[in-house]
């Protein structure tokens, strides 16, 4: 192909920007409504510890490297401390189904 000095025109047609717009839109929406539930659900089991028949909302398990004694990498000019937990309970992973039931719904109407 020789080249004909005509410039190329690279930008995606614009079918292609509205479909990757709404795309991203879904995920900001997912990423929102999982967030929401994880802190809701921590929310919700801080509030439930103390009553007795609901207190089995906050039973969970936390995972990982204490924060609290980290893994120490120690290079003698530099000391790195590592130390990464998770913790889950019953009532966040119930908030992340009712947010991932909740995305399905709001998704199917766009």
């Amino acid at each position: 192909m020789i080249p004909t000095g005509e410039p190329v025109d690279l930008a995606p047609p614009e079918a292609d920007r509205e479909e990757h717009a709404l795309r991203m839109k879904k995920n900001l929406i997912l990423l929102f409504l999982l967030l929401a539930g994880v802190m809701f659900g921590s929310l919700l089991a801080a509030a439930t510890r103390g009553i007795p028949w609901l207190s089995w909302l906050s039973y969970g398990q936390t995972v990982g490297i204490s924060v609290d004694n980290p893994m120490i990498l120690d290079l003698a000019v530099i000391q790195l401390a590592f130390g990464f937990e998770l913790g889950v309970n019953i009532a966040q992973i119930i908030c992340v189904l009712i947010a991932i039931f909740a995305y399905k719904g709001l998704v199917s109407r766009l």
